[in-house]
């Protein structure tokens, strides 16, 4: 059997309801959310119960996923899947660095709610927006973003998916320009222009407060978002460069197959993850674990 890869779920898929079921049955996960309802109250209010309004503010989203995500990856390392490396979406980075070894689950949490906070401010500053575009060549995209002084290609997904963060005043004349090419733009449920300049000014103050953490060089290989590699000795450094720079997944994917992963398994929210995954590598097993009876299919799936 070829390696396991955990991939920890970004911002876009967050619901109502995320981590209930696994907080319900899973005693170390309740440990872990009550302390960290203890340190910021109404946390599991959002989780639970957040509207979509709510859920979207990303000071809000970013405490509430990491939750999720390393609710999920717990439970499957503690069912026995033990991956041999990790890697984490945008946020997903925060969760995958703690269960990488980077630091504790609760400074994790607590560095989640820090960097959601800088770029919720940065965004309330910089009114911007983020689409996915489909059915055209990322080369097409790029030129396409370069048309524009506030339009900037940011996450590459996969071959034919890019996604890009723009300003809302330049965003819809871009649309239409992705539509004369044959492509299409999906506007993606995030409250900002992630990974692009408009969040340049939450780099600085995410630097400032990420001083005051103790973080340690992953003990387990953990690919960053920055670089498609993985994480070295400069981990706080690598962390701020991500909140302004392009999430480079297609080549994070191809990379861990390169070292051996025949299989990913997407640990957080949706399928997202898991979906990319397959269209990167299609000759490697995907699954998505979120709930208990996910888990179980996973495990039954992996047991064959």
């Amino acid at each position: 059997m070829g390696k396991i890869a955990f991939l920890f779920s970004g911002q876009g898929a967050q619901h109502p309801g995320m981590g209930k079921d696994l907080y319900e049955n899973n005693k170390e996960v309740a440990a872990l959310f009550d302390e960290a309802e203890h340190l910021r109250p109404g946390t599991l209010a959002q989780m639970f119960e957040g509207d979509e309004a709510t859920l979207r503010d990303t000071a809000n989203t970013q405490p509430c996923l990491y939750l999720a995500d390393f609710a999920a990856a717990l439970a499957a390392k503690n069912a026995g899947i033990v991956p041999d490396m990790v890697a984490g979406f945008s946020l997903g980075e925060i969760p995958a660095l703690a269960f990488a070894g980077a630091y504790s689950p609760v400074t994790g949490f607590r560095i989640a709610c820090a960097r959601g906070r800088h770029m919720a401010a940065a965004a309330a500053k910089a009114p911007a927006g983020m689409a996915a575009v489909v059915k055209l060549p990322n080369e097409t995209v790029e030129e396409l973003a370069s048309h524009y002084s506030a339009v900037y290609p940011v996450n590459y997904n996969c071959t034919g998916q890019l996604v890009v963060a723009g300003s809302t005043e330049e965003l819809p004349n871009f649309y239409e320009e992705v539509k004369a090419a044959g492509g299409r733009a999906l506007p993606l449920k995030v409250g900002g222009g992630f990974h692009s300049p408009f969040m340049t000014p939450a780099v600085a103050e995410f630097e400032k407060e990420l001083a005051a953490f103790e973080i340690q060089t992953p003990s387990l290989p953990i690919y960053a978002n920055l670089t498609a590699a993985p994480y070295g000795t400069n981990v706080k450094e690598t962390m701020c460069a991500q909140v302004n720079h392009p999430v480079l997944w297609e080549r994070i994917i191809l990379s861990m197959a390169e070292q051996g992963v025949t299989t990913f398994i997407e640990t957080g929210v949706g399928n997202t993850l898991q979906k990319l995954a397959e269209k990167i590598v299609p000759t490697a097993k995907s699954y998505a674990v979120e709930t208990g009876e996910q888990l179980e299919k996973v495990l039954a799936a992996l047991s064959e």
